[in-house]
């Protein structure tokens, strides 16, 4: 029988692109989604590119009777990969109470029924807005947490203390936190991709939305910051490579192969990029012009930040080798299988 995995936002962006990872490395899937930034219609992608449709639950993760009846009904799943949080850096400093309930009440809820349904791992979406405001770039994993600059990327801090704190407690589990860089771009098939529910809070949709008439201009936040172009730089990362390590990282725990109750590791491509090269990118792999302006800073965003990715690539046999051209050619490709609306 397939080991049957647990993915909590599995109908979201890098959720959806996970899932389709899990099942064509013969993992049963089962998903839970509340839907609240994502479709139903998601499904449907994911079964056309594997041949199966997986298991589908709505319903909250904050509500534990949910998920209680989850686990019941779908008895032996070994593993969880948790994406059910709330992620815009912006959004968070409006809305703070709504990433604070919505991202630590998931997992905590999550950790609580682990051992009483006998779940071993959990690989836990977490971010590089733990380090803050780095003050060398680029960072590995011993480079010191921050303060965090948003609600966002505190949640990211609290959760890991919230899963170290729990295992080292002597809970029966084990956790391996996947310290994200920036996702972008889409499957190959254009068959899933970013969808996010109005107006996008990330860069990358909205620079499509953009191209292809739907939003007037794409805004950049600031020139003014000590890069070479004045413009923030990040370390973009294919959304399918990004899929791929969560993918080694259950494998690893499942298997036994972890050297830790507990291991950390961040996902990225090693080359930070700024966000006005990664515009001249998308218009020199799809020849469509972006319109934008500059705008002032944005709260919460970091100047710069890129990693050191070695240890993903030593340790688990992982590394992130899609060219940007051709990511930023796959969001264009799914940008465009979409209805204008």
């Amino acid at each position: 029988m397939a080991t049957k995995i647990l993915v909590t936002g599995g109908t979201g962006y890098i959720g959806s692109h996970t899932v389709v990872e899990l099942q064509e490395a013969g993992f049963e899937v089962v998903i839970i989604d509340n839907l609240s930034n994502s479709n139903i219609k998601v499904l449907d992608g994911i079964q056309a590119i594997t041949g199966i449709r997986p298991v589908f639950v709505e319903g909250d993760c904050t509500d534990m009777t949910i998920l209680r009846r989850l686990f019941a009904d779908n008895p032996g799943i070994k593993g969880i990969i948790n994406f059910a949080a709330s992620k815009a850096v912006g959004e968070s400093v409006q809305k703070p109470l709504l990433y604070y309930r919505n991202n630590l009440n998931t997992l905590m809820n999550l950790l609580e029924l682990m051992p009483e349904f006998g779940v071993k791992g959990i690989v836990f979406s977490s971010s590089c807005t733990v380090y803050g405001e780095p003050d060398v770039n680029p960072i590995d994993e011993t480079a010191p947490i921050k303060p965090a600059t948003s609600p966002y990327g505190n949640t990211k801090q609290i959760s890991e203390e919230i899963i170290t704190d729990y295992v080292r407690s002597g809970a029966p589990i084990k956790s391996i936190i996947l310290r994200y860089f920036n996702p972008i771009g889409a499957h190959p098939s254009a068959l899933i991709g970013e969808l996010p529910l109005g107006v996008p809070q990330n860069l990358v949709p909205y620079l499509t939305q953009t191209a292809a008439g739907i939003r007037k201009e794409l805004t950049v936040f600031g020139n003014d910051y000590d890069t070479p172009d004045g413009t923030c730089i990040r370390d973009f990362i294919d959304v399918v490579d990004l899929a791929k390590a969560h993918v080694v990282a259950m494998k690893r725990m499942l298997d036994g192969a972890d050297t830790d109750a507990i291991e950390i590791f961040n996902l990225g491509t090693g080359t930070g990029l700024s966000v006005l090269r990664l515009i001249e990118s998308f218009e020199r792999a799809t020849g469509v012009k972006v319109p934008h302006r500059i705008g002032d800073r944005r709260a919460g965003d970091i100047e710069q930040i890129w990693a050191i990715p070695a240890k993903a690539n030593e340790v688990l046999g992982w590394k992130a080798d899609t060219p940007i051209d051709v990511t930023m050619a796959n969001a264009w490709r799914w940008q465009q299988s979409l209805p204008k609306s």
